[in-house]
């Protein structure tokens, strides 16, 4: 686990008059190696392999912590279930997400940035993030 994301996370926590304890490094550090977009279900049995003493509430209670610090952002995909995707020096990306097996595919395009900065621009509008998730079939289920 890369130091930089503890000490945000620690940063936080102190400013908070909170306490950066081992379940909370551990949900960190199995968060940061998440590929996916994770549920809190899903990152709670993923902790449970190594950490079997922790309980779900306190994988809710860290990715809230997470979120709030910057390191992890937190998605609605509409299947139910809010996942998160590790947000700390991550570049952006929107999401195509398929609506038959829940497959999430990152992409990025240059025109989509452009285009959303030429709209803006227009409307004198600053645009200070964005999202576009995409929804429909992947290939494997069209």
């Amino acid at each position: 686990m890369d130091s930089e994301e503890i000490d945000v996370l620690e940063e936080y926590i102190s400013k908070n008059n909170l306490k950066i304890t081992k379940q909370r490094r551990a949900v960190l550090k199995v968060f940061l190696e998440c590929e996916n977009h994770v549920s809190v279900e899903e990152l709670y049995n993923i902790v449970l392999k190594t950490e079997p003493k922790i309980g779900l509430a306190t994988v809710y209670r860290t990715l809230a912590l997470l979120t709030k610090s910057g390191l992890a952002l937190e998605m609605d995909f509409g299947d139910g279930q809010k996942r998160y995707e590790c947000s700390h020096r991550s570049v952006h990306h929107d999401h195509m997400v398929c609506t038959g097996c829940g497959k999430i595919i990152e992409f990025t395009h240059p025109l989509i940035e452009k285009y959303q900065e030429e709209v803006a621009k227009q409307n004198k509008f600053k645009i200070t993030s964005h999202k576009l998730d995409l929804f429909g079939l992947c290939q494997d289920c069209k």
